[in-house]
């Protein structure tokens, strides 16, 4: 990796976008990944760069819902494998949750090398090598999935833009929890808890909220879950990025 001075103003950005860039060249991350990582690092301009009170509230309703699933299950595709494969196998551990590896641009080749990269930083339960179901009304290989994994879940958490995937999710009766820094995009607009927050400081965040919670009574857990207004969040994200770009006419 290129050597990035930690006094550079942009310090994680830059490491953030190596990371991306190595991860494509051997492997993990398709090429079009950089367009998307692109998109999203351009709504993080517009948030600050930091997580917000509007995404952490909705990282600790996401909490919630984790620990009081019976089957949750932690989607993974090549940007996630790349930006934030540690903290995802830490927050498996600690719900405890399994991990299901799942591609739009699928190939044997790309799911072998993710899995053998968290079986390496030390992934126990891992799904999506072996796919035995599909998720109704998908074409794409984002159906693929198996049934022990994500397509008995109750809840999915869905890091990064995954739109149709997380209509479809909701279509089965998930819970489904997206990351993506778009408000506007349809992942985060078809979510049951959308957490507006870059996924490297969403997925800890969410694990902090599981440590607080732990001990919280199953029945509050799920008057959290229940309770939450997705979309009145949401507009309050929207009314924030409107008076961070006012504050600056």
């Amino acid at each position: 990796m290129q050597k990035i001075s930690k006094s550079h103003p942009r310090y994680q950005s830059l490491v953030t976008r190596e990371l991306i860039a190595q991860a494509m060249k051997h492997g993990i991350v398709h090429e079009t990944g950089l367009i998307a990582h692109g998109r999203g690092e351009a709504f993080d301009y517009l948030l600050g760069e930091t997580t917000i009170p509007l995404a952490d509230s909705a990282e600790k309703i996401a909490a919630a819902a984790l620990l009081s699933a019976k089957n949750p299950v932690i989607s993974i595709n090549g940007n996630v494998a790349a930006l934030a494969a540690d903290e995802c196998i830490s927050l498996a551990k600690n719900i405890p949750a399994n991990l299901e590896i799942n591609l739009f641009h699928r190939s044997p080749e790309r799911v072998k090398k993710i899995a053998a990269m968290l079986r390496k930083k030390g992934a126990h339960s891992l799904y999506g090598l072996n796919p035995d179901a599909r998720i109704p009304g998908l074409d794409s290989d984002r159906a693929l999935c198996e049934k022990k994994g994500i397509f008995t879940a109750d809840v999915v958490l869905v890091p990064l833009e995954d739109g149709d995937r997380c209509q479809a999710l909701q279509g089965m009766g998930k819970i489904v929890i997206a990351i993506d820094l778009n408000p506007l995009s349809r992942s985060a607009q078809a979510a049951t808890i959308t957490i507006v927050d870059n996924v490297t400081r969403a997925v800890p965040r969410i694990e902090h909220w599981v440590d607080t919670l732990k001990d919280t009574k199953s029945s509050h857990l799920v008057k959290l879950v229940s309770t939450w207004d997705n979309s009145k969040n949401l507009a309050g994200v929207m009314s924030f990025l409107s008076k961070r770009l006012n504050s600056f006419s």
